[in-house]
């Protein structure tokens, strides 16, 4: 590693086993007050059928053994806390510590969702702010808060699409995605019922507008894509774009993954976007789900309102109610309106940027094009026009002494650093996407830049090194071909 690269150094961390190796029987991290009341047969009063005399393996272990098991445990962790995520297209910006304070406050983290309306006004006045501030943001005319996530809110825009072009008498048969769209968009598609024609992109990484005219056709319900796409590229003709889907009677989805490169830039409501999705994790800072809670709200326009998910809040005279009678919705796309505590921390972080939204986006993409300025010399840049949020390089110069992306990103794990993206887009084989966030301030950058300088000249001169890394983690480079088909995903004694 060179001498010069300071993000990371030897540091000695604690080897720690399963806390079940660490068991005995009658060990105990806590005692219970002797019970004040009178003793109850448990089988007797719930039926011997439904009590268990304990739970088979469960470890007995002293309160200093479990502590410390955390507490060495953690130590292994990587978090946003402790560096930055250079994840291209997953935008892993940090949480403020704002958004945890506001989600705690007495009268929000004790309400429930399901409490009667007239108790829960300054719950739905939250939702009804935010519906807002989202609408105003992306341009457009109404927003549903209820979809989960990302990929639900991708599959609640498509039905609302389907759903209008069946109230005029066609839902139409198929949808278009160009190469450099999100991952999860054909799969959402298909679940909406719709066959996927793939759009390849120009020589410079956009959709071709002329190639477009002639594929869409009366069978075309939608186009969906990424603005900014997932090479980081602002779509510059996404105007005519959507003047040619509207001019055959289809519909224009933008997949919001990357709204933290135009939030307070460009509406895309105004460049002719018709329904879209937030991904709340990525742009508006609440934490990314790790299989949740989490949340994707839909932003739609005027054409579509009629179709939201029920129900719908609205207000009338002060006061906030929530709306069923939706004669054309879709109906419910989750069990209650939204993940309140997801929506909560969004508001929070909305509210404290204020207009500053601007500069965040700014500062976002400032920050990928200065990484992207300091490596184009090493790495490919196999599109060159300005990036946005993101920069996308290939593997190309360092395949040449048989070091892949995988390699490259294992090494950075040596130099302290969380991996990059790799091999996404498909659109860019052998693909290192890299998207530092308005997070990050020039120190980081620089480090950041240093290792992956480091590793570029590492793949020149030594290229062993880099192909067997990492080298200094507590685990070395896994068979990932094997994990991945054979997963051993629970522990047993005797493994």
């Amino acid at each position: 590693m060179s001498e010069n690269i300071a993000k990371a150094g030897r540091h000695v961390n604690q080897s720690e086993g399963l806390i079940f190796e660490k068991s005995s029987p009658g060990k105990r991290g806590m005692e219970l007050p002797p019970l004040d009341v009178p003793a109850v047969d448990a089988a007797k009063a719930l039926g011997a059928e439904y009590v268990r005399e304990g739970v088979e393996g469960f470890p007995e272990v002293s309160e200093i053994e479990v502590v410390r098991h955390f507490t060495r445990i953690s130590t292994w962790n990587y978090a946003i806390d402790y560096g930055m995520y250079p994840l291209g297209s997953c935008t892993m910006k940090y949480n403020p510590r704002v958004n945890e304070f506001v989600a705690r406050l007495e009268g929000i983290a004790t309400e429930h969702p399901y409490q009667p309306v007239e108790l829960s006004q300054g719950c739905l006045r939250v939702l009804k702010t935010l519906e807002n501030i989202l609408a105003e943001v992306t341009g457009m005319d109404a927003v549903t808060l209820q979809p989960a996530a990302g990929a639900q809110g991708e599959l609640t825009g498509l039905l609302l699409i389907r759903a209008y072009l069946e109230s005029k008498g066609n839902p139409r048969k198929k949808v278009l995605i160009p190469d450099s769209a999100h991952g999860t968009n054909p799969a959402t598609a298909v679940i909406a019922g719709y066959a996927v024609e793939n759009i390849k992109s120009d020589a410079n990484g956009e959709i071709d507008a002329a190639r477009l005219v002639e594929t869409v056709n009366e069978d075309v319900a939608a186009l969906m894509v990424t603005n900014p796409n997932t090479l980081g590229i602002f779509e510059q003709n996404i105007s005519e774009i959507a003047e040619i889907l509207h001019a055959r009677g289809a519909l224009l989805y933008m997949d919001g993954a990357n709204m933290n490169a135009l939030a307070g830039i460009a509406r895309p409501g105004d460049f002719g976007v018709d329904v879209m999705h937030l991904n709340l994790h990525k742009t508006f800072s609440t934490p990314h789900g790790g299989g949740g809670p989490g949340a994707g709200p839909v932003a739609v326009k005027k054409i579509l309102e009629p179709f939201l998910p029920t129900p719908v809040v609205v207000e009338k005279d002060g006061k906030f109610a929530l709306d069923h009678n939706r004669p054309k919705t879709i109906g419910r796309v989750k069990a209650f309106y939204g993940n309140f505590g997801v929506l909560v921390r969004a508001l929070a972080y909305a509210l404290a940027y204020g207009p500053g939204m601007r500069q965040a986006s700014e500062d976002a993409v400032l920050n990928a094009n200065y990484i992207r300025k300091a490596l184009e010399d090493v790495y490919e840049l196999p599109y060159k026009l300005p990036c946005m949020h993101e920069v996308v390089f290939s593997d190309a110069r360092q395949k040449k002494n048989g070091v892949n992306t995988m390699d490259i990103a294992k090494r950075l794990i040596d130099y302290g650093f969380h991996p990059y993206t790799t091999a996404f887009p498909l659109i860019v084989p052998g693909a290192l996407m890299i998207e530092p966030t308005e997070s990050e301030c020039k120190e980081e950058c620089d480090q950041f830049i240093d290792a992956m300088r480091s590793i570029a000249e590492e793949a020149a001169t030594n290229p062993e090194l880099v192909k067997t890394a990492p080298h200094t983690t507590r685990v070395g480079r896994l068979d990932e071909v094997t994990a991945a088909r054979k997963p051993i995903l629970r522990w047993k004694p005797g493994q």
